[in-house]
């Protein structure tokens, strides 16, 4: 009964976290770390079951509802990019999107690789 306890514990916390956690659109705003993926998954599938294109302005989040638009903003040089979120990720440690090759460019961020943003979602 008790490892019975724990589990139902351990789901309803799981479940939590799994959530959006926000209302409206335009009610997320976070500030953290970007990276980009490009070749390497290139016409792969993604999360929601379209097919990724590095050249499409699109993004991968945790949590962001498919389809949602948001505003990923370059910190280091104030240049943003308007996403459609169309995948899960990132699973990197402290970042918080993944972006398209197309949008890293836009971001002016390929060098780089990882880069401080701002997210923001969009009504």
């Amino acid at each position: 009964m008790r490892r019975l306890s724990v589990l139902l514990v351990l789901f309803s916390l799981l479940a939590g976290c799994s959530s959006f956690g926000g209302g409206a659109p335009g009610d997320y705003r976070a500030d953290g770390k970007a990276s980009y993926y490009g070749k390497a998954h290139h016409g792969n599938k993604t999360a929601s079951g379209e097919r990724f294109d590095q050249n499409d302005l699109t993004a991968a989040h945790r949590t962001l509802p498919f389809g949602t638009r948001v505003k990923v903003t370059n910190l280091n040089n104030n240049r943003s990019v308007v996403l459609r979120i169309n995948d899960r990720g990132p699973f990197a440690r402290g970042r918080i999107i993944d972006v398209s090759r197309k949008a890293a460019e836009s971001l002016d961020m390929i060098r780089s690789g990882v880069v401080p943003v701002r997210v923001e979602s969009l009504k």
